[in-house]
């Protein structure tokens, strides 16, 4: 086996300046990229702490006690990310997603999202709001977040056994506070609650069939995620890749599945239902859905976008640069300003990573500066 190689490098100094074009891009609701991809789905990171160091996004050898995090003045002000949404929504955005870090540990956060939930979408109709959290915070503010305006939660558990989970978090995290939190988020109302299931092979896949026994019934939707090669510092192999076939293939040979439609254009999950005696699905069952990040590329239809915390605009989950919305923001740019900009950014877009990744030749990747998953959000 290699030896595992994590480059210390900061990604967050590199960025691309955000121009307002000489001819204006009026906002009308239908922006495509140069594929032909709308843009509906932001993703905004509001915070680039995390108070776990999960291997595969903030492993501690990178992420320690000396760590140079982001000033608070360089973070966006709720005021400023509140902005910058109504324009994206006038350019198509539909659903908005917080993330981090660990977005709970943005002070007031729901402060934020009664900002964002009184936003309108050029239909006329309030955003999807919805936040993933690792679900450390959520028992305490599941209701709070509701009452806000949130509507959905994803949180990432990556395993049952506490032990395994303990070992991935490596903060001795327990899994019990977890579980405590997804079930005040059904409580309080913010359903479906998702799980998102980072599956490592050799450290967690023993868990795929656990975690699906223990949701099916509840109404809580199980996704598993293939690990992926985001960022520079997690120290990413093929090697470590369990393919969501195989998933699919461990999880059918106890619990029958049935294939299910995406629920919406640009979905990243392949859904699966829970199948009755007849073979059909039996919606009281749910489902489940496993993303194939690394194997089965989704860039075709893909539209979203991602803030980052300091407002900068980043086109794909691999990207290594953002363009600084911030400076303008800051520097006195209105609002046709900032969607002329944002559109010509859009409009340029052309990224497809995953689907290149296949063809590119192995060295390809080495000393790439791609952001790390962290920074923008999953």
């Amino acid at each position: 086996m290699s030896e595992r190689v994590i480059p210390l490098v900061d990604q967050r100094t590199a960025a691309l300046a955000a121009r307002v074009p000489a001819t204006p891009v009026a906002p009308t609701g239908l922006l495509a990229d140069s594929l032909h991809r709308p843009l509906r789905d932001l993703r905004i990171s509001v915070t680039d702490r995390c108070n776990f160091r999960c291997n595969y996004c903030m492993p501690k050898e990178v992420f320690d006690k000396d760590y140079p995090y982001l000033p608070h003045s360089d973070l966006l002000s709720f005021e400023e990310i509140t902005r910058l949404t109504a324009v994206f929504l006038r350019h198509g955005v539909r659903k908005i997603r917080l993330t981090g870090g660990e977005p709970l540990l943005r002070r007031n956060i729901e402060a934020l999202i009664a900002q964002l939930a009184a936003l309108r979408t050029v239909d006329g109709l309030p955003p999807e709001i919805t936040l993933t959290t690792n679900g450390s915070l959520l028992a305490r503010k599941a209701r709070a977040l509701r009452e806000a305006g949130l509507q959905r939660v994803t949180v990432s558990l990556d395993g049952l056994d506490d032990a395994v989970f303990r070992r991935m978090n490596d903060v001795d995290f327990p899994v019990a506070d977890v579980l405590d939190g997804i079930a005040a988020a059904r409580a309080a109302g913010l359903h479906p609650v998702k799980v998102n299931m980072v599956v490592k092979r050799g450290t967690n896949e023993h868990e795929i069939l656990p975690m699906a026994r223990h949701f099916r019934g509840t109404g809580t939707v199980l996704r598993f995620i293939e690990y992926m090669d985001v960022g520079a510092t997690n120290g990413w192999r093929m090697d470590e890749v369990l393919p969501s076939h195989e998933v699919i293939a461990r999880l059918r040979a106890e619990l029958p599945l049935v294939p299910l439609d995406p629920s919406a254009p640009g979905e990243t999950a392949q859904r699966w239902g829970y199948a009755n005696a007849q073979s059909q699905h039996d919606p009281a069952l749910g489902e489940v859905g496993v993303i194939s990040s690394v194997t089965q590329a989704f860039c075709g239809d893909c539209n979203r976008a991602r803030l980052s915390t300091e407002g900068r605009l980043y086109l794909c989950l691999f990207a290594d640069r953002g363009y600084d919305l911030r400076s303008l923001l800051r520097g006195g740019a209105s609002d046709a300003d900032l969607a002329s900009a944002l559109g010509a950014i859009w409009q340029g877009r052309s990224d497809r990573y995953s689907e290149l990744r296949a063809s590119l030749p192995p060295e390809s990747g080495q000393g790439k500066r791609r952001i790390e998953m962290s920074y923008i959000g999953g």
